[in-house]
């Protein structure tokens, strides 16, 4: 399978590889030059009558023609086709419920493609073209090729189109370019879907060319960092998925680099959306990887070429390493229902869709539930997405309410035990400080002991050491895929609550970061810290609160939503908790203790 190569970026060993290549086929040309000359010289052509052509009218302006080209002599290496193309930059658009697609016939690629269900920062239909990469980098449907210069003129020449205006699917529209030795046919079909089918073959010399559609430079939703940071390469064979991304240690993307597939589906996503596409002939894909720099006013509504910050833009083109290429391409929003409506290639193997293009995370066997519950609260229940957080949030602190019940009470009674493992930890200490270094084995069995004792009053007291871990290792990976499904689910996007105009952005003035701040410390002041140094606590009253608050400040507020709803669900499950019989003896002892260092201060 051909493979293309950046040639400033090459792989280690590929000159040594290149000089045996050069050393091969000089010694395969030397042995069969004789064979070569004779097969020549015996097969030349023959002299024929060339029927000449009629006279041609006088020159005049270029026009979309499709002329005889200049005859060349007989034995000539390089055929010709007839000239195709157009005179004059025209567009034609395709338009649907879900999109609006702009081609121009000036490499016959794609120089807008509004989403029509979905807007950008000023409440506009979303551009999903991103306009400042795609100028420099190529737009979406043009050709890559591994000859920069046929690369350029691709993109640059005339197409003739087979219709111009706007077409409204089920639509297809062919642009065709022939000039001496290069001829191009690109085929586009569209539907009433976020899918169309994708038809490209070049052939140069009468020979094709390797030439793969691509979506090079971004997504036009790109207008944050966060929103750069999420860009990927994905591609899904036989139910893996490799996630791809520009800063990734191990495999990375690099411009120019060539992944050999199969591949079912492959394509640039970012944090909502993708371009991916779906090669009839998976075992013959190939994909060649898009990575790029732009610089980005620091101040969107007031640019400025001088204040600038640069940020990477991905791409990819995926097609036939062969010849020509056919396939599906899904161009939209990674919204569950959606992308369960789009069934991959049938020799993709286990994935029946693209519904892998939704990162759920590590934890998506969690998160896919969590997603679907939380969709389902919105659809039946309220039909607010903040509220929908809210009320699933209360939902999931019930359902997981026996191991956090079981979690505080192990810290009420480790509190309660306290007194008594610090006289059997100060006994064994004092011990043990009277012995000599040489006594290593003694102070050993001495500490075993300690443990022993102390086992035996955890067992008398009805301490579980395990008590407060084990709950919160298992609420653990509920919190990390709430947290995942949440910064992937498109349905927040620009979603409203409160003061909150967009739940998948941080909050705009702060309210819930410091929510979080001011309930956090409220909660470690309710909660027993049992066994845990007055200072050391002091110190994590002030530092996680802080710390939370810190990434709640940049969080999407859906998240911080999410966080501060569950810490106040866990002050009130504290509260009750701290008014039972246990939680008082807890407190009154707490006081006694205070006291006694009140007094010995």
């Amino acid at each position: 399978m051909s493979e293309y190569y950046n040639p400033n970026e090459q792989e280690p060993g590929s000159e040594k590889r290149l000089l045996i290549a050069f050393a091969l086929t000089f010694v395969v040309l030397l042995i069969f030059q004789p064979i070569i000359m004779k097969y020549v010289k015996n097969n030349a052509p023959q002299p024929t009558q060339v029927v000449q052509p009629k006279p041609a009218p006088p020159p005049a302006a270029e026009a979309q023609v499709a002329t005889p080209a200049a005859s060349k002599p007989a034995g000539s290496a390089a055929p010709t086709a007839p000239s195709k193309k157009a005179e004059t930059e025209k567009e034609t658009v395709i338009e649907n419920d879900v999109y609006r697609i702009v081609f121009s016939n000036r490499g016959a690629q794609v120089t807008s493609w509004i989403l029509k269900k979905y807007t950008d920062e000023n409440g506009k239909p979303l551009e999903l073209v991103h306009q400042e990469a795609a100028a420099q980098y190529g737009y979406p449907l043009s050709l890559w090729v591994g000859d920069e210069g046929l690369r350029k003129r691709l993109a640059s020449a005339l197409y003739v189109p087979s219709a111009t205006g706007t077409l409204h699917p089920p639509a297809e529209v062919t642009f065709e370019y022939s000039e001496g030795d290069l001829s191009v046919r690109k085929s586009f079909q569209f539907d009433h879907s976020y899918v169309l089918r994708v038809s490209t073959e070049v052939r140069q010399n009468g020979k094709p060319v390797q030439a793969l559609p691509a979506w090079p430079s971004g997504f036009g939703d790109q207008v944050t960092p966060a929103m750069y940071a999420s860009e990927r390469i994905d591609y899904e064979w036989a139910g893996k998925i490799e996630r791809m991304q520009a800063d990734r240690k191990g495999e990375t993307v690099g411009q120019g680099r060539t992944v050999p597939g199969p591949f079912s589906w492959a394509g640039p996503t970012d944090q909502y959306f993708a371009a991916v596409f779906l090669p009839d002939n998976p075992t013959s894909a190939v994909m060649v990887q898009y990575r790029n720099s732009i610089d980005v006013p620091k101040d969107p509504q007031k640019p400025d070429p001088k204040d600038t910050r640069k940020f990477e833009v991905l791409g990819a083109a995926v097609g036939n390493a062969e010849g020509a290429t056919t396939g599906r391409m899904f161009v939209g929003p990674k919204n569950l229902d959606v992308l369960e409506s789009v069934k991959a290639t049938p020799a993709g193997g286990p994935a029946p869709d693209l519904r892998g293009l939704v990162d759920f995370g590590r934890f998506g066997f969690i998160g896919r539930p969590l997603f679907l519950a939380l969709r389902w609260t919105y659809e039946h229940v309220v039909a607010n997405w903040g509220w929908a957080i809210v009320l699933l949030t209360v939902v999931i602190n019930l359902v997981l309410f026996p191991l956090r019940l079981s979690q505080m009470k192990s810290a009420l009674k480790m509190q309660k035990a306290q007194p008594l493992m610090k006289s059997l930890k100060d006994k064994y200490d004092a011990k043990i400080s009277k012995l000599s270094k040489a006594d290593a084995s003694k102070k050993m069995e001495m500490r075993q002991q300690m443990n022993q004792e102390m086992m035996a009053l955890y067992k008398r007291e009805g301490i579980n050491p395990a008590g407060g871990c084990l709950p919160l290792l298992i609420q653990f990976p509920f919190l990390i895929a709430f947290y995942t499904m949440l910064g992937n689910a498109i349905e927040l996007r620009h979603a409203r609550w409160f003061w909150i105009h967009d739940l998948s952005g941080p909050d705009p003035y702060k309210i819930l970061p410091i929510a979080i701040i001011v309930t956090t410390i409220w909660m470690q002041k309710i909660t027993p810290q049992g066994g845990m140094d007055p200072n050391q606590q002091k110190m994590m009253m002030f530092m996680m609160p802080v710390m939370l608050g810190f990434f709640a400040w940049t969080y999407a507020a859906g998240l911080s939503l999410y966080w501060l709803v569950g810490t106040l669900v866990s002050i009130g499950f504290q509260f009750a908790l701290n008014q039972t019989k246990l939680g008082r003896e807890i407190r009154e002892d707490a006081e006694r203790r205070a006291k006694k260092r009140a007094q010995k201060g």
